[in-house]
């Protein structure tokens, strides 16, 4: 793997990305989507009249186009699905999660289930070794620490609430942001974001492995680097960013405003 050198920036704030940045893709995908995917069938039959599971599956269904779950069932036993609301949101859920796609409501619903796992302590989080004590260093020094995920920011507090042989670090964040300030890879949400921090845009630096999410901050702006982790996909020759494979490399100093 290609070794890189520590990058010296000044900021007042440090935004970052989870899946392949502060945790191995790995332990997503193989660990977090397939708990889901177990749980899901069990987990509707058992909650689906709950207020917050109500309000995650009308999202599924405003996101898939309809302007109801009853409406959208409407449709389906219109058709020739002749499906419950409940398979419905089970059988999108499944189509979402195999395209990888980053939508709110699903977001919202696998975020209620890993709470279960979680609180259940069937699920502990995994981040890099180096992650929470630089994170903390730069709490330290001055520096305004937030995360960016697709993942819902009931989501995000789990992860960083329940990390592995380390345990609760949510007191290291000041803020949570995630798709409902917008997609990851439109500028307008970064202009949001700093806009919600009071910071400008050139005093954050965002942290990720997405190269469309790198353009799309930098274009507003942020000071972007890129992560590159063990089983990150691989940045395109064209990629002009920065890149850093450790937080140890990545060496950020306070800036006056």
């Amino acid at each position: 793997m290609t070794q890189f050198d520590s990058i010296d920036l000044s900021a007042r704030g440090v935004l970052l990305d989870i899946e392949g940045t502060t945790s191995s893709i790995s332990f997503v995908h193989e660990v977090m989507f397939p708990f889901v995917r177990e749980r899901l069938g069990n987990f509707l039959a058992a909650h689906h009249k709950r207020a917050d599971v109500i309000a995650a599956c009308e999202q599924i269904a405003r996101d898939a186009g309809h302007d109801s779950l009853v409406a959208w069932s409407k449709v389906a036993n219109d058709s020739e699905m002749q499906l419950s609301e409940t398979q419905l949101i089970e059988a999108e859920v499944h189509r979402l999660m195999a395209g990888d796609v980053k939508a709110t409501g699903l977001k919202a619903l696998q975020g209620l289930i890993w709470a279960d796992g979680f609180h259940e302590g069937q699920l502990r989080s995994h981040v890099y070794p180096e992650v929470m004590p630089q994170i903390r260093a730069w709490r330290d020094s001055g520096l305004d620490v937030r995360i960016y995920s697709s993942g819902s920011i009931a989501a995000q507090k789990l992860f960083f609430g329940h990390v592995d042989g380390i345990g609760n670090c949510l007191e290291l964040f000041s803020g949570h942001y995630d798709t409902t300030i917008g997609s990851k890879k439109e500028t307008s949400s970064y202009q949001r974001i700093a806009g919600d921090w009071g910071l400008a845009a050139a005093e954050i630096v965002f942290v990720s492995d997405i190269e469309g999410e790198l353009a799309a901050a930098s274009a507003v702006g942020l000071q972007v680097v890129a992560s590159v982790r063990p089983g990150n996909a691989p940045l395109t020759n064209e990629s002009n960013f920065r890149c850093v494979d450790s937080f140890e490399k990545l060496r950020i100093k306070r800036c006056t405003p």
